[in-house]
């Protein structure tokens, strides 16, 4: 265990150059106190390591030292295949480079390691977009990708759900999130979320920005996920279910909505459960819950039950005809 941490210290050390204390004991899963001992190992093992104190301060290696460190293990070289999406890879013109990487991967890998490489890459697949969903092939993406690792603004003609703007962003990373590709773009300091396809022109521009050096696209990515949810479901439900209703739930309902739900421990006579759930507007709720049909039953808020018994009404008279 000790052995595999010091090639890990050591190696991202390398990969990154300096790096704190705790930044390592975080990586690591270990204490302040460990890593103060690893490294100490590592400095009278002979490798050049050493600290710089401040606020901006850490540890490093000394500059030009390298270390040639190819001991991947089965499990390792087989993850690394798992990281070659090609279907997203191909959208941001990238395929061809994947594949050609993937083939120099495999000829360096030990003889041993080849074989559980391959049934990786044989027996495993990501299909992203979920289910009934195709996924997007935004015309923009390949620009939008080569302006973001360029760090190259962009000024497009954007479509939002309210109205087209022109908007000169910054662009800071690229998420793929069920199927559909996002851009974090930053404009007068404050980071936004824009989706790719609803870009209608695009131009990147000729000059580079500074990339914000505190930004960190996934902690953004799901900060701003989690905003989301509980943004549009402010109000709370309390409804019944049936002993079928409740088995819908995980079908029915997103992570968030299923771990905010209450569900009573205690049925009743007719096996009904009583539960608490967060919703949104008097509408989303109605066409969250009728989803479930005559499985549910909205007990408050008033409001909401008028409106469920209203559409009922109405359903019942279309197909009573």
């Amino acid at each position: 265990m000790r052995a595999s941490r010091l090639l890990s210290i050591l190696t991202i050390l390398q990969a990154r150059g300096r790096v704190t204390a705790t930044e390592l004991a975080g990586e690591c899963e270990v204490s302040l106190r460990t890593i103060y001992r690893d490294v100490d190992a590592l400095s009278a093992a002979g490798i050049p390591v050493y600290s710089e104190r401040g606020s901006e301060g850490g540890y490093r290696l000394l500059d030009g030292y390298r270390t040639r460190l190819n001991g991947l293990s089965a499990k390792e070289a087989a993850a690394l295949f798992m990281t070659g999406l090609s279907g997203p890879a191909a959208d941001l013109g990238l395929g061809t480079a994947m594949v050609a990487a993937q083939n120099k991967l495999l000829a360096a890998m030990p003889a041993q390691f080849r074989s559980g490489a391959e049934q990786m890459r044989e027996r495993f697949h990501l299909d992203a977009p979920a289910w009934f969903a195709q996924a997007e092939q935004p015309v923009h993406l390949p620009l939008v990708a080569e302006a973001v690792w360029e760090q190259r603004p962009l000024r497009m003609r954007y479509r939002s759900w309210k109205a087209e703007r022109h908007r000169t962003v910054e662009p800071l990373g690229l998420v793929l999130k069920s199927g559909a590709w996002y851009l974090v773009g930053q404009v007068d300091r404050d980071a936004r979320t824009y989706r790719i396809s609803r870009i209608l022109e695009l131009a990147v521009l000729d000059r580079r920005f500074e990339r914000p050096a505190a930004f960190d696209l996934e902690s953004y990515w799901r900060a701003g996920t989690q905003r989301l949810e509980a943004d549009l479901r402010r109000n709370v439900a309390t409804i019944r279910l049936s002993p079928w209703g409740v088995r819908m739930l995980e079908a029915f309902l997103s992570p968030f909505v299923r771990a905010a739900t209450r569900i009573e421990s205690e049925a009743d006579a007719a096996g009904w459960r009583t539960a608490v759930m967060p919703v949104g507007s008097v509408w989303e709720a109605c066409v969250e819950l009728l989803r479930f049909g005559a499985e549910v039953e909205v007990l408050e808020p008033p409001e909401l039950r008028a409106k469920m018994a209203e559409i009922a009404v109405g359903m019942s008279t279309i197909y009573r005809r």
